[in-house]
């Protein structure tokens, strides 16, 4: 539960400072991710859950 815990902090820190040093890239970001086909977005989530996954693995195997 810790490293749930630490890996959403995590989270919330990266998104925290992209919308703080760099929001109209983020915005330009968005943008392209609209204009993509469903199944595309649907694809880039799914590789983001896959190593998302992967890394809370990888941390919790290499903490014991």
């Amino acid at each position: 539960m810790a490293l749930a815990l630490a890996a959403l902090g995590f989270v919330c820190v990266v998104e925290g400072l992209v919308l703080a040093l760099a929001p109209s890239l983020y915005e330009d970001i968005l943008r392209w991710l609209i204009t993509q086909p469903l199944e595309t977005r649907r694809l880039i989530g799914f590789l983001a859950l896959t190593a998302g996954g992967f890394c809370l693995w990888a941390a919790a195997w290499l903490t014991g």
